[in-house]
Order: structure tokens, then C-alpha cells, then sequence
């Protein structure tokens, strides 16, 4: 069905709907077809809107820059009017809203057609998919392997092919680290880059935004555009890009000032196959005229993680207790995973005044972060500390709490911390392993940065074309989950 859908981006398939060579209502159900066909095998989408969406496409599109686009939320933060979004735990499976997140308002006013939700762990607490509630999502490029997470559905959906792009969100690199295991495109935007309302004022206390993954560098820039900027009531908002997003796509970046390291910051080693991708992104940097040099910047980090933690933490007890108290009876233990009732725990035996130390060890990172993005443009590093993990190590009913948190702090290592500055960072996919796997690299920028990250990116893209990979196609049955 439509071979024109699996060979271009958002963008391409907007542009052939303004043309009047494909129809909005071709483009779902080749979306639909995909995911029946696909999905099985994957577990990526976990509920499906295909009324709504042919509803939607019936009633008439905006006229905005993905009109009649295929799109999927993640089963987090986004919020569908009428929908159930579940956060990946039995405890919301009812749990339906009045009215649209903003986020979600603007994605439809863009023209994009929503025909499902994307799976992710227990409240987003884990950088792999693999709730109790739903099952696992499994990597398209190794299905005994981890898609990522906490966006891991929606990474394993546009790798696999269901859609162009996917909504997603970050709040320790659950955007980058889902596109790095998926070789995709993933951009973490500044803090309060995009609106978090109305439901809430800002995600996790400001280190968690909503964007999306993409296969194209453009669709990226695009979707930016169209859902960027403050809205009613929100508490602070991001400098305001000098120009469109888009505009930054294919505008030169200069000679830009690039610091790299595969040193991570809380001292855990780093693959090789992951310090050789840093090492040949380098080189392919220098080749297009940039200057790279061996440096980092330096904090506390046992304070960093200590303050994240309990950041998140108190946001995860929060959100539980409000359940709670909406399904009228108490939170027992049972209600999540073991370790995200672990989380709910820290967050209810620390104090008022811990939060407020941990939020101030945030900002003095975020200070000296500042400092280090006065003298470069760019800071080079991998995604990820090593290749994705099988299936398993990173759930959150894991019996080994010790290995779940080393394993996490493997995943998290280098893009927790943009997210404790709020600083714009994305991965690229410019490696693939000796057997197959993608391997990403994070580039970082100045708070604000997006425009630097957007023109390097597609400098990039046109250096090392990522698009035409694709995983190997499979049979919609799931592989054993037995590692390799």
C-alpha cells in the first residue's frame, strides 16, 4: 500500500497531500496497515484511535505544515481529550481527560493525524519500555534488545516504519536515548521550549520537555515550529528563536568550536563501540571545517545525580498521591512496580527542605554548564555508554535493584545532565555496531541553542546519511528475549 509513505519524511508526505497526489485518508490507512502488520512483532503502539483519526481526516484538516501527516502520542505527558493515558501503569489504565494537553492542540492544529499511543515505562522512569502493564517494546534492529525508553514505542514505531515521526519526551534522555537504540533522530529541546500545560507547569520540576523523534533533521526543525513557545499560565518560557526553526535547516553553521569527551562524568566506562563513534564523529566534524578539541566541562556529580533523583522522586510521589486521592482510597504498594514504588518512597521520606537543596545543586550545575558554553559552541559525546541492553536488565519489576541502577546510570550518564542545566542537546545516528546496532552521539549546546544544533544536524544528515537504514523486516511475531 502507497509505496510514496515509506520513502520520504513528514514533510515529504505533507507536501504530496498539498499536491493532491495522495489523499489524508491514504496516508492513515497506510499508517493503520503498518502498524497492524508491524506492531505485533514490536509492541510499540499500545492503544489504538483509528475512529478518531478517520473521524478527524473526514471532518477536515488545518491547513498546517504536516496537514494529513500520520502521528502517535507518547502514553505520557500527552494528553488526548476522551483517550485513556495510561503513564505505563495500571494504576491510570482509566485514566481519561476532558480536554487536550497544549502540546497536543498545537500537533493538531499542524495538521497531523493521531491514530494511536506509544508504549512507555512506569511513569517514565526507566530508559528501557518495558511496563508491567503493557509488556515490552522490543528494537526493531534486534528484537531481544531494548528500543529505549522512557520514548521507546514511539522510537521503535518510526524505525520500524508506521509513522514519519513521533511525539516524544526527555526528562534524562528518554528522547536521545530511544534514538540512539533506534538510529533516529532525537532532539531534546531548551527547558520550556514547548508548553507543559495546562495539566501541569512544568515537567518533573523543569527537566523534562516534549518533543518528538524524527527520521529527518527538517521534520524536527518543522514540528519545533509549530509547537514552540509559552503558553497561558506558564511559569517561564525559553529565549525565542531569532527566525523559524526550518530556516536553520541547510543555513550554514560556521566554523563552530567543538569540545569532545567519552569520559563520563560519573566515572562508569564506555563501550568501544560508543567511544568509536565519538571518535569517527569527530573526524567527519574536522572534515567540514570545525575546530574539535579534547575537553569537558566539570561539576559536582554525585551532587547532580543525588539532586536529580530526589527531583524526580518527589514529582513520581506527587503524581501517585493525586491518583490516589481521585480514585478516593489509599496508595498501596502493589499499585506499581518495585522499583518505581521504590522511587515513590524516596520521594515521601525526604524533606521539604532536601528538595530545595537538591533544586539549588541543579542550578549551580546548570551555572557552570553556562560558563563552559561561553567558550565552545558545541559539546561532542555519546549518547549512551554502551549499545542497547537486552531485554530485562532495565525493567522496573527487575528483582536486582544494584543492577537496574547501574545499568541506568550506563544509559543516562551523558544526557541526564542537559537535562539538570536544561541546556538543547540531540543524537545522531552516525554509527552502527560490528553486529548491527545503532549507536548514537550527543551534541549539546548553549541554552537557547537550538539553531547552532539544527544547522550542524543537517550538516550532518548530508555528510552521513542516516534515512535510507532501515532494520531488517520481520515477521510480526516477537523474537526470545534472551540478549545477543
Amino acid at each position: 500500500m502507497l509505496p510514496e509513505y515509506d520513502r520520504t519524511d513528514g514533510l515529504g508526505l505533507a507536501e504530496l497531500v498539498r499536491r493532491g497526489d495522495v489523499a489524508p485518508s491514504e496516508l492513515l490507512e497506510a499508517a493503520i496497515e503498518r502498524v497492524e502488520r508491524l506492531d505485533p512483532g514490536l509492541n510499540a503502539v499500545i492503544h489504538r484511535m483509528y475512529d478518531e483519526a478517520r473521524s478527524a481526516v473526514a471532518a477536515g484538516l488545518p491547513p498546517g505544515p504536516f496537514a494529513g501527516v500520520p502521528y502517535l502520542l507518547k502514553d505520557l505527558g500527552a494528553i488526548s481529550a476522551g483517550t485513556p493515558t495510561a503513564f505505563g501503569s495500571a494504576l491510570f489504565r482509566d485514566a481519561v481527560a476532558s480536554r487536550d494537553s497544549e502540546i497536543v492542540a498545537r500537533s493538531r492544529r499542524a495538521g497531523l493525524v493521531i491514530l494511536g499511543k506509544t508504549n512507555t515505562p512506569e511513569l517514565g522512569l526507566s530508559t528501557s519500555t518495558e511496563p508491567r502493564l503493557f509488556g515490552p517494546t522490543r528494537n526493531p534492529w534486534n528484537r531481544a534488545r531494548s528500543a529505549g525508553g522512557s520514548s521507546g514505542g514511539a522510537a521503535a514505531a518510526v524505525a520500524a516504519g508506521m509513522v514519519p515521526m513521533a511525539h516524544a519526551s526527555d526528562g534524562g534522555g528518554s528522547i536521545r536515548i530511544p534514538a540512539s537504540a533506534c538510529g533516529l533522530f532525537g532532539l531534546k529541546v531548551t527547558r520550556a521550549r514547548t508548553p507543559s500545560g495546562p495539566y501541569v507547569g512544568e515537567g518533573w520540576g523543569g527537566l523534562a520537555n516534549d518533543h518528538a523523534i524524527t527520521r529527518s533533521v527538517r521534520d524536527s526543525a518543522a514540528l519545533l515550529d509549530a509547537t514552540c513557545g509559552p503558553d497561558l499560565g506558564d511559569p517561564y518560557w525559553a529565549p525565542p528563536p531569532a527566525r523559524p526553526f526550518l530556516a536553520e535547516v541547510g543555513a550554514p553553521p560556521g566554523c563552530l568550536r567543538v569540545a569532545a569527551t567519552t569520559r563520563a562524568w560519573c566515572g562508569l566506562p564506555v563501550h568501544p563501540e560508543c567511544a568509536k563513534a565519538v571518535e569517527e564523529a569527530a573526524r567527519l566534524l574536522e572534515a567540514l571545517g570545525h575546530h574539535v578539541e579534547e575537553a569537558r566541562p566539570e561539576w559536582d556529580e554525585r551532587a547532580r545525580l543525588r539532586a536529580s533523583r530526589l527531583v524526580v522522586a518527589a514529582h513520581a510521589r506527587a503524581l501517585l498521591e493525586q491518583r490516589a486521592e481521585a480514585l478516593g482510597r489509599p496508595l498501596a504498594e502493589g499499585d506499581v512496580e518495585r522499583l518505581t514504588w521504590a522511587t515513590a518512597e524516596l520521594g515521601r521520606q525526604r524533606s521539604a527542605a532536601d528538595l530545595a537543596r537538591a533544586i539549588g545543586a541543579l542550578h549551580r550545575m546548570g551555572r557552570a554548564l553556562a560558563a563552559f558554553f561561553a567558550r565552545w559552541d558545541v559539546l561532542l559525546t555519546p549518547t549512551m555508554c554502551q549499545p542497547p541492553l537486552p531485554l530485562g536488565v532495565l525493567s522496573l519489576s527487575n528483582p536486582d535493584g544494584d543492577a537496574f541502577d547501574e545499568a541506568l546510570l550506563g544509559t543516562i550518564a551523558f544526557t541526564s545532565p542537559m537535562n539538570s542545566s536544561g541546556n538543547p542537546a540531540m543524537s545522531v545516528p552516525l554509527h552502527w555496531s560490528a553486529d548491527g546496532l545503532p549507536i548514537g552521539v550527543q551534541l549539546a549546546a548553549a541554552f537557547g541553542g537550538e539553531a547552532t544544533l539544527f544547522r550542524l544536524a543537517a550538516q550532518l544528515e548530508a555528510a552521513r546519511p542516516w534515512a535510507h537504514r532501515r532494520p531488517p523486516p520481520g515477521d510480526g511475531a516477537p523474537a526470545a528475549a534472551t540478549g545477543g
